[in-house]
C-alpha cells in the first residue's frame, strides 16, 4: 500500500501509478467521499452526460427514419410501462 505525505499546508500529493489507477489526467477533478472511521473514497469525476450525447446515442445505427407517429407511439408505450423500442420497420 503506498504512503503518503501531508505537507505543511495539509495537502497530499497523489503518485502518477495512484493517479494512472484513477484514470485521472492533470486538469481533471476527482470526487472524495468521507466515510466512517477516518477513511475516504477517492475516484475521477464523472461528468454528468448531456442531451447531446443522448440524442447521438443511436446515430449511424440504423438508415431507417422514425415517422412522428412512431416516435409519439413508442413514448406512450415507454411511458405506460411497456418495451419501448419495438417500432417495426415498414
Amino acid at each position: 500500500m503506498p504512503t503518503l505525505t501531508v505537507t505543511s499546508k495539509g495537502q497530499v500529493t497523489l503518485r502518477k501509478e495512484l493517479l494512472g489507477h484513477l484514470g485521472v489526467s492533470p486538469g481533471q477533478r476527482v470526487d472524495v467521499e468521507v466515510l466512517p472511521g477516518g477513511r475516504i473514497q477517492i475516484q475521477a469525476e464523472r461528468p454528468p452526460g448531456t442531451i447531446e450525447a443522448f440524442i447521438g446515442l443511436l446515430a449511424g445505427q440504423t438508415d431507417r427514419t422514425a415517422t412522428l407517429e412512431e416516435l409519439d407511439a413508442a413514448a406512450a408505450e415507454g411511458w405506460a410501462g411497456g418495451c419501448a423500442g419495438t417500432v417495426q420497420a415498414p
